[in-house]
């Protein structure tokens, strides 16, 4: 690892919440529409312009998204905030721009043949070629379009993942010109030294192409991770906020990164995110109310500092 002095530590970084999706996906309890509307609302009262507000999967196996077009259809009309929707094949695809509120589709491809296939029902090779489909509809309809790459740091059923198989998926998906290729850590197994030389790898491969993560907190790496993340060239970071999250067809899968933790410890460290942390603290006790249970996120939990004056 290198000394913090030679880390290149950015000014800014662009920040995605995707609590009212990954947040809420795997919670067996409904979250009803109306409140799901009032996250998004709350998270871009925040600040956030990037948020990931649900997914056109089958309902059958994701019931919590079932409600995606009622969810859309509520979204308030904002210029200066992008929609994001989590889509895994074609006719997920048209559900989402039949909206017309989701401004960019979220795809999905998966680092490993197990996980791809309980995840999306298809084989690795396969959930590249589908994500590549799903950013040509896309751009062909008006809308950008970015690509995820779960399991980047371990599987669920094949433990670890080569660095060189998750680098030939990105660059074979950069090819269909994303605005933006996430590498995911969908179980919370990666640690820092992992992910610096991960998304170093890939940060310098693919050349002007942003480079985003997202971590789940399962062994307690989450925001050493992102730091990492960060400090080797990703752009981007997804957060939860509460820290809320999990999926469906990972076993073990904890949640997010806490939105409200990652922007406290970005921020102190002089690194923008955009965000107000007061706002985020605030919606992350409104949804421990709605959920009925204290949320993982520490940072809401804690004694503002500093101290306001």
């Amino acid at each position: 690892m290198p000394s913090p002095s030679a880390m290149s530590i950015p000014k800014h970084i662009e920040f995605v919440e995707v609590g009212p999706r990954d947040g809420l996906q795997n919670e067996v309890v409904l979250i009803s529409t109306d409140d799901k509307n009032a996250l998004i609302n709350r998270a871009i009262d925040a600040g956030a312009r990037r948020i990931e507000v649900t997914s056109f999967v089958n309902p059958k196996r994701v019931p919590q998204m079932a409600d995606a077009e009622a969810v859309c259809a509520n979204l308030p009309d904002r210029d200066d905030v992008t929609y994001i929707g989590l889509v895994m094949n074609q006719r997920g695809a048209e559900r989402a721009i039949a909206t017309n509120k989701i401004d960019q589709l979220g795809a999905v491809a998966v680092a490993t043949d197990s996980f791809a296939m309980a995840n999306q029902g298809q084989s690795s090779d396969e959930s590249v070629e589908a994500a590549r489909a799903i950013i040509a509809l896309a751009q062909a309809e008006g809308r950008t379009a970015q690509c995820t790459i779960a399991a980047s740091f371990g599987c669920p059923f094949e433990g670890e993942v080569p660095d060189r198989r998750v680098l030939e998926m990105a660059l074979a998906i950069a090819e269909a010109g994303p605005v933006e290729i996430a590498l995911a850590d969908t179980i919370g197994v990666g640690d820092p030294a992992h992910v610096a030389r991960l998304i170093a790898l890939v940060h310098k491969e693919m050349g002007p192409l942003p480079v985003r993560v997202h971590f789940h907190n399962t062994r307690n790496t989450g925001l050493a991770n992102v730091w990492a993340a960060v400090t080797a060239g990703a752009t981007v970071v997804d957060a939860s906020i509460g820290g809320l999250g999990g999926c469906p067809f990972a076993p073990g899968a904890a949640g997010n990164v806490p939105s409200e933790d990652v922007v406290y410890m970005l921020e102190r460290a002089g690194v923008s995110t955009g965000m107000n942390l007061d706002s985020l603290i605030q919606a992350s006790h409104w949804l421990s109310d709605i959920m009925g249970r204290k949320l993982p996120g520490m940072v809401a939990q804690a004694p503002s500092f500093p101290k306001a004056a």
